[in-house]
């Protein structure tokens, strides 16, 4: 996979517009909401124009017209080009083929978590649980919604993922906040031992000790 010209989720939104039809920004942006894309592609009036820019500078859409109606403001007409037909179509199978490694906040959370104690991540946890099931049960909502206007399920396939992502981080979190809170494996008493040892935040030799109190085969992560 090489580096794309342009690599904002964006344009490949305005890509996959213009291979429909030619349009101009307001009527991208129109387009994307009535979709109700914006829960999946971040979406501003001032970074659509920059990624119009983008993609015309490298010849994957063009200028085609500008119109006026009425007393509005010109408008300026664009289409995409055989490039970046050829670019839209090879970077959403790209992206639908293969998976990437992509670096979640949460991950990078949890990959750093016992620099706080037990009991503060779980009241962390906590608070995640409850703002996740009002995720959820909002967007239960807005897909309920979507079916009843008649909208096809092939239009908000994306929604039913994010949903599925949302209900398998909520397993993950209560399944991780029962180790915590029954401290259901034994590296969990190690690090709230450290936290007892600490004066703040765990140091090497805290997580030493208390690591060498670990049974051998618990060791490795030394």
């Amino acid at each position: 996979m090489g580096k794309r010209k342009v690599s904002n989720p964006l344009a490949l939104a305005v890509l996959t517009l213009l291979a429909e039809k030619p349009m101009h920004p307001y009527e991208m942006s129109s387009t994307l909401r009535e979709r109700a894309k914006e829960q999946s592609i971040k979406l501003n009036y001032g970074s659509l124009y920059s990624v119009v820019e983008s993609l015309v500078r490298h010849k994957l859409i063009e200028v085609l017209e500008t119109v006026r109606e009425g007393k509005r403001p010109e408008r300026t007409i664009y289409g995409i080009t055989d490039a970046g037909r050829i670019e839209f179509v090879d970077w959403l199978s790209e992206l639908l083929a293969v998976p990437v490694k992509e670096y979640l906040q949460f991950e990078a959370a949890l990959s750093l978590m016992p620099t706080l104690s037990p009991d503060e991540v779980l009241r962390l946890l906590e608070v995640r649980r409850i703002r996740l099931d009002a995720e959820i049960n909002a967007m239960d909502g807005v897909m309920t919604g979507m079916a009843d206007q008649g909208m096809p399920y092939l239009w908000s396939v994306e929604v039913d993922y994010v949903q599925v992502l949302r209900r398998a981080e909520r397993e993950f979190v209560n399944g991780l906040i029962e180790k915590i809170r029954t401290e259901g494996l034994p590296e969990i008493a190690a690090w709230r031992r450290a936290h007892e040892l600490a004066d703040g935040t765990p140091t090497d030799s805290d997580w030493e000790r208390v690591l060498g109190e670990l049974p051998p085969k618990l060791r490795s992560v030394e």
